[in-house]
């Protein structure tokens, strides 16, 4: 069951909330070309700031230390580029600072897959292998699994839109997306999310 969202939308932007494989940078990418908005990941936009991967930064700092960065980040983006097409890394829902600025923001659709998806998919993207952290010392699809459970309600807390992205090419997830946003849509207040299904 799912949570109402938090707050008011005020914002004109979009937010894509997921998990890590659902497509939020590639989904996002078709948005901004499709509205003429710009998309800006917080992700990129972290290793930029940092000067080294999201990867590095967890083994040199640790994920307290992440979190704060992203934070910042966040905050910074939801101020310099309103209406934009934002992307946001799995876990930046977890701090609720976050959650709030996303939902103030704009609208906010979560992509979802399974869990058995998502390992799929990752282990065939040896870039994400390679510059994203485990974030727990089991086998990926437990991890997976295990990050959902946790990371889920937070989804569902700021979600206005859920997309199952499944068995869907980034063309149709987009155009979904599209139905419930477009740039000209005014700001609006908050309800039970639209489950595209």
């Amino acid at each position: 069951m799912s949570r109402e969202p938090m707050g008011e939308t005020n914002g004109g932007g979009l937010v894509l909330v997921g998990y890590r494989g659902t497509g939020k940078s590639t989904v996002g990418r078709l948005l901004a070309g499709r509205s003429g908005r710009p998309f800006v990941d917080v992700d990129d936009v972290i290793v930029a700031r940092a000067g080294r991967t999201i990867r590095a930064i967890f083994e040199d700092s640790g994920e307290p230390a992440f979190r704060e960065l992203e934070e910042s980040v966040v905050r910074d983006l939801v101020a310099t580029h309103p209406g934009a097409v934002l992307g946001t890394g799995g876990g930046t829902i977890l701090r609720e600072a976050n959650r709030r600025a996303l939902t103030t923001f704009g609208l906010v659709a979560w992509l979802r897959a399974d869990a058995d998806e998502l390992a799929r998919r990752l282990e065939a993207d040896s870039a994400t292998r390679e510059t994203r952290p485990s974030l727990t010392s089991k086998g990926a699809l437990e991890e997976i699994a295990e990050v959902l459970a946790v990371r889920t309600p937070f989804y569902q807390e700021i979600a206005q839109v859920v997309v199952d992205t499944q068995e869907r090419g980034p063309a149709e997830v987009a155009d979904l997306i599209l139905r419930h946003w477009s740039p000209s849509t005014v700001a609006r207040p908050a309800g039970e999310p639209h489950a595209c299904s």
